[in-house]
């Protein structure tokens, strides 16, 4: 295994070492992947539940993958329900609906789907998004637009980290904020 940089982060008191890895020629990311790390999704999910305790709202919503044990974690602290949109459409999706998205981490463009089954959750509801680190914005934009469609309004949107322009992410809850590392 390849000796990597790595950039030192605490999350909610629970301290780790992201390491680094290039997504564009000359460009670095501290890739914080939380599958599989329990101490340290469930120190997010308790720091996000007591900064979301205020927000009015009936569903959170996540992307698939790296994010859902934290939905998951926040799901059973804020007693509220939650949606995965999915990455692939599988038939038992039924009437899924479909919005377009560019991942910084795959650099190819994805499509998010909502199943047909979590249509009527979302519909009239008030929902937050939820995800692991928001860095483009363009995973959120298509989570945003799939609420859209599904007539649910965001009223607010929350994450461990955001990435790269801070200024951009004001209004994101966020435990904190990761920079982008150029050569």
């Amino acid at each position: 295994m390849p000796k990597r940089d790595v950039y030192p982060v605490v999350v909610a008191g629970v301290k780790r070492d992201l390491p680094l890895f290039e997504v564009a020629p000359g460009v670095r990311i501290a890739v914080l992947n939380i599958l599989g790390d329990v101490e340290l999704t469930e120190a997010a999910a308790d720091t996000l539940a007591e900064h979301l305790a205020d927000v009015d709202f009936d569903v959170l919503v996540t992307a698939e993958a790296k994010s859902i044990p934290l939905a998951y974690a926040l799901a059973l602290r804020t007693k509220k329900p939650y949606v995965v949109l999915r990455k692939s459409y599988k038939p038992y999706m039924g009437d899924a609906l479909s919005a377009e998205t560019l991942s910084i981490t795959t650099g190819e463009p994805q499509t998010l789907y909502l199943d047909e089954k979590d249509r009527a959750l979302l519909a009239g509801k008030k929902v937050v998004l939820v995800d692991d680190v928001i860095s483009t914005g363009s995973t959120l934009q298509g989570m945003r637009l799939l609420m859209d469609k599904a007539g649910a309004e965001v009223v607010t949107e929350a994450a461990i980290f955001t990435e790269g322009d801070r200024a951009k992410w004001r209004n994101i809850i966020s435990l904190g904020h990761l920079p982008i590392f150029t050569d």
